[in-house]
């Protein structure tokens, strides 16, 4: 009888004990069904790497990218790095250790952001270069503009208005050409100097480059005194200047205007600012191109959308390493999708730049007396 009622006792301890086994696995089950909803709901986190918001352009986009990614429902992360290579490295690094799945980087410089996009690659972070070229295979995506072309429409531009063609070597002695090239850590400068020398290396019998020089971080200020020393080195014996951007243009326009060089020497630019336009009109700045930034932004913030969710993204087209940047110690394809750019000038800046509303009406004519302005655009 004791025996059994041992049994007994040992049965029922047992049946308790599986019970209580039973609650404390219910917590946490519920426990992992609650966090299913947290995951599945939780925002998505996108990175944003600026190389600075000093050039205008770049300010405005990072708003636009911005607004655009908040309104498909991620989160959104911010930085710029005020042309610190180190710190766009450690920004992204960050940023990555944040839990982003998508990157949009411009890039400050293209060789020295590999590390730390190779690594984000790695961690299955999907890269987008967005308009600067990152020289790695890594990268998800390379969306820019035709970037030789804009060099060709910007040599197009300031040849035509010397009327090269005509140009008598015999009375005038050759041309002489000033070049002011990019930054020289951004890729896209080498690009858009290869379509310039496209163009010009048709015209080596008629020309004489009397100066060649890159503009650090594409700044009018660093252009400005590069050539206040180019006029003084040539005795101010200059007849056209190729320079590469809006940026870099209108700094070596105020070193020409104060030799009386402004309005006589064809000079170019790139990006069709509301500065740029407002020196077409006043006939100083001869050309500049249009990249209509307009479409690049969407662009990006669509074909990570499709990056990360896995779709496929049309239109991307591979290129190698080499084809872009010319260096052939370079390995490795890079998806890429090229905008088309046009060229800009006295005779279409209206159209171009004003009725498409890429600039403002007031910001375009600054300055300019009423007597003189196109109508307003409706």
């Amino acid at each position: 009888m004791k025996s059994n009622r041992i049994v007994m006792i040992l049965i029922t301890l047992l049946a308790i004990a599986s019970m209580l086994m039973g609650c404390t696995a219910a917590p946490a089950a519920s426990s992992t069904e609650a966090a299913e909803p947290q995951t599945s709901g939780g925002k998505t986190k996108i990175g944003l790497s600026f190389s600075d918001f000093a050039t205008e352009r770049w300010k405005n986009e990072e708003t636009l990218l911005r607004q655009m990614l908040e309104e498909k429902g991620y989160e959104v992360l911010s930085q710029e790095a005020n042309h610190d290579v180190k710190a766009q490295n450690d920004q992204v690094d960050n940023m990555v250790s944040q839990g982003v799945k998508g990157l949009i980087v411009i890039a400050e410089d293209g060789d020295a952001i590999v590390t730390s996009i190779d690594k984000a690659a790695d961690a299955g972070v999907k890269v987008i270069a967005y308009d600067r070229l990152i020289k790695s295979p890594k990268i998800s995506a390379y969306l820019s503009f035709d970037n030789v072309e804009v060099g060709r429409q910007q040599a197009i531009g300031v040849m035509k208005a010397v009327d090269i063609d005509n140009w008598d070597v015999a009375a005038n002695g050759k041309l002489r050409l000033v070049k002011l090239g990019g930054s020289p850590t951004d890729n896209n400068a080498i690009l858009v100097r290869k379509g310039q020398d496209e163009v010009l290396a048709q015209y080596t019998d008629k020309i004489d480059v009397v100066a060649d020089q890159w503009v650090d971080n594409w700044d009018a200020a660093n252009a400005l005194k590069l050539m206040e020393n180019i006029l003084t080195s040539v005795n101010n014996d200059i007849d056209a200047v190729v320079a590469s951007n809006d940026g870099t243009a209108l700094g070596a326009l105020q070193a020409m205007k104060a030799q009386g060089l402004a309005g006589k020497v064809p000079i170019s630019g790139q990006d069709a600012t509301a500065d740029g336009s407002n020196s077409i009109v006043k006939g100083e700045l001869t050309v500049s191109i249009l990249k209509d930034i307009r479409n690049l932004s969407p662009l990006a913030v669509e074909t990570l959308d499709k990056l990360i969710k896995g779709e496929p993204v049309e239109g991307l087209k591979d290129f190698s390493l080499v084809e872009l940047t010319g260096d052939q110690n370079l390995s490795g394809d890079v998806p890429c999708l090229f905008l088309e750019v046009q060229q800009v000038n006295a005779d279409n800046v209206y159209d171009l730049v004003v009725a498409s509303k890429f600039q403002s009406y007031d910001d375009v004519y600054r300055d300019i007396p009423e007597d003189q302005r196109p109508p307003k655009p409706e």
